[in-house]
């Protein structure tokens, strides 16, 4: 539970006390500002990169670079195992980057638990966030529409592909385990279906929190998804078409107000799980300035605008452009829909029961578990 100063802090926050309480604020924000700038100071690790907080952890690690069929550049993370040990892939999820595997740390982390073990635990990235932000014509600059012109129809068509390929040629051995969390499934599930010959290469899925049919998402995220599109048109219309990249001065405020002490992060956490799903035994709030480093680590707003339109339809289908444009891509008025019935992988499906994002209800857990049983 919050305790009850940090309650009254995050209420007069949002102007709900009375206006002393509020001046008091205002008079005091210089020192909570600087109070917050020596915290993420002295938290020398909210400035590591993935590399360096596997390295710290104790672990050996190293950066490949993987060149998809399209022309972009994604960076896979590795913590190397021995000669004969079994490949794990993890797939992290929408707005993450491979830090969002490690950065609860030694003893906890599931890399690190896989190392462990003796596994060779292998860290991918997708197109467009922190560490996949190159490719061998197109500027990422976040007004070129051209580098960004992706959803997530494309991180399962290429990126995994790419990634997936890559490894098993290094290593001359199947991935013995590919782990998707949330997008990081999702995209497994369309390159099942669109690159059978890839997927043959993994022996099994695990899926954290699958994202397939996103119809019935609920909490804070449902408030603003009939807004989603205009937002999206106005950030265009400003020459965005990026999504909160990492370095992103929107975020600042955020990464300072969440770090001044431990009520600033209880609060930023009590939202975070109006989002999310109410877990408070498992939020550690003192990680949050480290997950706030971290997270989130960019992509295109287009791919967003895809789970939105899955959101609105209720369906797992590609990407909608409009009649017109449907016509031209796919021959039809309608984006097709992924069958599901073409994967042949073994799947194990993992959910949260209070999970806001992707519970039961939304997450292929029934079409996928018919054709796995």
């Amino acid at each position: 539970m919050m305790q009850p100063t940090a309650i009254a802090y995050f209420l007069s926050l949002c102007g709900f006390l009375g206006a002393a309480t509020v001046n008091v604020t205002f008079d005091n924000l210089q020192k909570l500002m600087s109070t917050a700038l020596n915290n993420i100071q002295n938290n020398v690790d909210v400035n590591l990169n993935t590399l360096e907080l596997i390295r710290k952890a104790g672990y050996p690690a190293d950066a490949h670079v993987v060149l998809t069929e399209d022309g972009y550049l994604l960076t896979i993370h590795r913590i190397p195992g021995g000669e004969n040990s079994p490949v794990v892939f993890l797939q992290h999820c929408l707005l993450c980057s491979s830090a969002i595997w490690v950065i609860i740390g030694k003893g906890k982390a599931l890399p690190y638990k896989l190392a462990d073990q003796g596994y060779d635990v292998w860290l991918g990235n997708f197109r467009g966030n922190t560490y996949s932000r190159a490719h061998i014509s197109l500027s990422p600059s976040p007004s070129n529409a051209k580098f960004w012109d992706f959803s997530f129809d494309e991180m399962g068509t290429y990126d995994l592909p790419a990634m997936i390929s890559y490894v098993t040629n290094l290593t001359s051995k199947p991935v013995h385990t590919y782990i998707g969390y949330s997008m990081g499934t999702t995209t497994f599930y369309v390159m099942a279906v669109k690159r059978p010959e890839v997927a043959k290469m993994v022996r099994m899925m695990i899926s954290l929190a699958p994202a397939a049919f996103v119809g019935n998402l609920s909490g804070g995220l449902r408030l603003i998804i009939p807004f989603a599109n205009s937002i999206a048109a106005i950030l265009r219309s400003l020459g965005k078409n990026e999504l909160l990249p990492k370095n992103s001065v929107l975020l600042y405020p955020v990464r300072v107000g969440c770090n001044v002490d431990l009520f600033t992060q209880q609060i930023c956490g009590i939202i975070a799980l109006l989002f999310d799903g109410f877990d408070d035994e498992q939020l550690n709030y003192t990680l949050l300035p480290m997950i706030l480093a971290h997270f989130p680590s960019g992509t295109s707003i287009k791919t967003v605008l895809h789970f939105v339109q899955g959101i609105k339809s209720g369906k797992f289908c590609e990407y909608d452009y409009g009649q017109e444009k449907n016509m031209q891509i796919y021959n039809a008025t309608i984006p097709p829909d992924y069958d599901l019935s073409r994967i042949t992988v073994p799947i194990a499906l993992m959910y949260g029961t209070n999970d806001l994002i992707t519970p039961e209800k939304i997450s292929a857990i029934e079409e996928i578990h018919d054709m796995q049983v």
